[in-house]
């Protein structure tokens, strides 16, 4: 039975994969005697890291006192007066949208925190409050009728 030319290629390469294997895997196993010491890396006061050690007489004395346990408190929000335009208003559904005349936020607002006269294109003035999904426009007033 005569083994065809490209089938004798095929196995030369594949001997070759495997022995460029063997090799590539007993270079590995050579590489590992490193010893525990030659891995560690230090972390100095800056953040630099080194090989080095850092030296233990160098170290800064830190007041106990000064060190907070604790987040800071979050600041509620002030309760400024927002100014904007209603943008999109569903009065089947009782909710709409006001854009931010000094920004570009659309904030969601509902009927019940609105006047009856709302409608689109009106000028108004809110207040924000956190909802369930983000900042909601609150204590809505007409400003201005326009367009």
């Amino acid at each position: 039975m005569a083994i065809s030319y490209n089938k004798k290629e095929l196995e030369k390469k594949r001997e070759k994969k495997r022995k460029e294997k063997q090799q590539r895997r007993a270079e590995r196993k050579s590489a590992e005697t490193q010893s525990f010491d030659d891995m560690i890396a230090y972390v100095d006061e800056h953040g630099v890291i080194s090989s080095t050690p850092p030296d233990p007489n160098a170290n800064a004395e830190i007041d106990l006192e000064s060190i907070e346990v604790s987040t800071p408190k979050k600041e509620a929000l002030e309760d400024t007066v927002l100014s904007g335009r209603v943008e999109h208003f569903n009065a089947e559904k009782g909710y709409g949208f006001i854009k931010d005349l000094s920004g570009i936020e659309k904030y969601f607002f509902h009927i019940s925190h609105a006047p009856a006269a709302i409608a689109e294109g009106n000028l108004v003035s809110f207040e924000l409050e956190r909802g369930d999904r983000g900042m909601n426009a609150v204590r809505i007033t007409l400003t201005n009728k326009s367009q």
